[in-house]
């Protein structure tokens, strides 16, 4: 057994991860293109569907990804518990939101999953119409490209090798332009 004085910090790693989760959920062409509600709520809806695909990623792993995944879980929660106290939510306050945000999140990521395990856009349409739209009147043709963008993340995280991302290593697809999808989709 190796001393915990010898062991690796999971924290650099973590921090890449979660660092570059965040700057892909922050995009502007998820809010400008494919009109994600650029709101409190739509931008925590952005990381938690990020968040999703990189845990789904981790535990497809041995068991020191699924250990990885717990962290990366970990440090989404403390980053929520940072923000709704920056966002001036009483110290009394945070844990009923916490349980709000856990639940917003294990409830998302159940429905993405299941869209995910289904392997085709029919699927996850709905599940990121109800979710990241909230139930507001989504534009169609913005919701199918942000359903090709995740289908796309899904197949470029698969494609990364697991000991990249246990580095800190993450790329996700650039979001590509909603004309750009349409043209293609015509021809």
């Amino acid at each position: 057994m190796i001393p915990p004085l010898f062991r690796r910090s999971p924290k650099p790693t973590i921090a890449a991860l979660y660092g570059a989760i965040v700057a892909q959920a922050r995009r502007p062409r998820f809010y400008q293109d494919y009109a994600v509600p650029d709101t409190v709520t739509g931008r925590f809806d952005m990381v938690l569907l990020h968040v999703v695909l990189v845990l789904r990623r981790l535990r497809a792993g041995a068991r020191r990804d699924h250990a990885l995944a717990q962290h990366l879980f970990d440090a989404f929660c403390r980053d929520m518990d940072h923000n709704l106290r920056e966002m001036g939510i009483s110290d009394q306050g945070v844990p009923r939101q916490m349980r709000r945000v856990g639940e917003a999140f294990y409830g998302r990521a159940q429905a993405y999953e299941a869209a995910l395990a289904e392997g085709h856009d029919a699927a996850l349409t709905p599940a990121l119409a109800r979710n990241i739209y909230a139930g507001a009147p989504a534009d169609a043709a913005a919701v199918a490209a942000l359903s090709t963008y995740v289908s796309q993340a899904v197949h470029a995280l698969d494609a990364q090798a697991l000991d990249r991302l246990a580095a800190g290593v993450l790329r996700f697809p650039e979001p590509a332009p909603r004309a750009l999808q349409l043209s293609d989709a015509d021809g």
